[in-house]
């Protein structure tokens, strides 16, 4: 949530921030804003006064009937200051849960690097390795996925519908074997602490990460208990600590967490549906830090080298992707998104989003920290990454590393998670 403080004292930067994410109608919520903020403060400013002068009317009040004066008339005239003092209540509320309402649907403003424009301006800045070069045409990963019996695509849309592909026998347990490689690094390399979450949160937690209200449409909800299927681990765990102040020495906090994810991506369809590419049940392993202000660009270097040290220990040619505008998530100040290559698709497959959210997502879920003994409480920044997600890891080391003959002989690194698993179709 954006502060209403700058939106008070910067508005044209502010309108101009959000003007650079393509959608003209979002700097005429600033307007609204703020005319609904001049009407909450004219109301609020009455009110004290009012209750000032109902202050100094109780004292004479009390003058006049102490030495036997005659206080009918200002008894009277306080009794309709305090119906104007309620109307005056009543208003100012009004208007401030309609700048809360207005707030909740304004993105967050982009940092000045971010490249303005749609998601033609995204600015490649690094390549990874080499892409794999092949004597044979190089199968899809679904192709294969059925030859070598990992991918069950027509049960799993059997039992659930499309995009809920299932996973058989060698292919379940590589599936299982990446996601404690990747926790086993993050625990014990890059020292974040694993948390198991809930997969099921409340309305309120979806709006403390920017889901809601926005993205309802792309959320499965259990009406009945007003629950939702989380998109991703980061909205349990960046809420694990809404509504505490933290103490300054508690941060940086650093988590790592494996979930199952749920998205039904309305309007998606016909869109990269192929095998695994878009589905709407998928694992990942995610990383969320709290940072100090201060740390924060810093943090986001550090998670997406995180995130990269995986990619290169499986050997995957990939490249990191700055993000423009128009292709910025909801709560993002700026994102960089790491693709690899699949030469089955021929095609760059984001596998992670890592994003610096400033304090956009901790002013929504009330994340504070004390920065010293004594001092006044300051937001958090809070950042997060995908690290990784598992569906399209597993289709590029299906297509980086298959054989000519039908097999695939995945890379070393993950020997002691899969046994020295050779998926060849026996």
């Amino acid at each position: 949530m954006l502060d209403i403080r700058t939106l008070r004292a910067e508005p044209e930067r502010v309108r101009r921030s959000l003007a650079r994410r393509g959608a003209p109608e979002l700097p005429k919520a600033v307007d609204r804003i703020l005319e609904l903020d001049a009407e909450w403060r004219s109301a609020v400013g009455e009110v004290n006064e009012l209750k000032a002068a109902r202050n100094d009317a109780s004292r004479q009040i009390g003058e006049l009937k102490r030495g036997g004066g005659d206080a009918t008339d200002l008894i009277a005239d306080m009794q309709s200051v305090g119906g104007r003092i309620s109307d005056l209540d009543a208003l100012a509320k009004e208007r401030e849960q309609a700048i809360d309402d207005i707030l909740l649907t304004l993105p967050n403003l982009p940092l000045d690097d971010v490249p303005e424009g749609g998601e033609d301006r995204n600015e490649v800045l690094k390549v990874w390795g080499d892409a794999p070069a092949f004597d044979f045409t190089p199968l899809p990963h679904w192709e294969l996925g059925e030859k070598l019996g990992l991918l069950d695509l027509p049960r799993g849309a059997k039992i659930s519908g499309s995009g809920f592909p299932v996973l058989r026998g060698a292919g379940a347990r590589l599936q299982r074997g990446l996601i404690n490689y990747f926790l086993d690094v993050h625990t014990r390399v890059h020292g974040y602490e694993e948390l198991r979450v809930p997969y099921l949160v409340t309305t309120e937690t979806l709006t403390g990460t920017g889901q809601l209200p926005k993205f309802s449409e792309e959320s499965y909800q259990t009406e009945r208990d007003d629950l939702w299927l989380i998109p991703t681990a980061e909205v349990p765990v960046t809420n694990l600590h809404r509504d505490e102040l933290l103490t300054h020495d508690q941060l940086p906090l650093r988590y790592t967490a494996y979930t199952p994810c749920f998205r039904r991506e309305a309007g998606a369809a016909g869109k990269d549906t192929r095998g695994l590419l878009r589905v709407h049940q998928f694992d990942k392993v995610e990383l969320v830090r709290y940072e100090r202000p201060e740390r924060g660009l810093e943090a986001l270097e550090e998670l997406t080298r995180e995130a990269e040290a995986l990619l290169e220990a499986l050997g995957l040619h990939y490249r990191r992707v700055l993000l423009a505008t128009g292709d910025l998530g909801f709560s993002a100040a700026k994102t960089y998104d790491l693709e690899v290559w699949a030469p089955g698709v021929e095609q760059w497959l984001e596998v992670s989003s890592c994003t610096t959210f400033g304090d956009f997502q901790a002013r929504r879920a009330n994340l504070r920290f004390r920065p010293a003994p004594g001092e006044k409480p300051d937001f958090v920044h809070t950042l997060n990454g995908s690290a990784l997600a598992l569906p399209r890891v597993v289709a590029a080391l299906l297509e980086t590393y298959q054989t000519a003959d039908g097999e695939v002989r995945l890379p070393e690194v993950l020997d002691p998670y899969v046994g020295g698993l050779l998926l060849d179709g026996q």
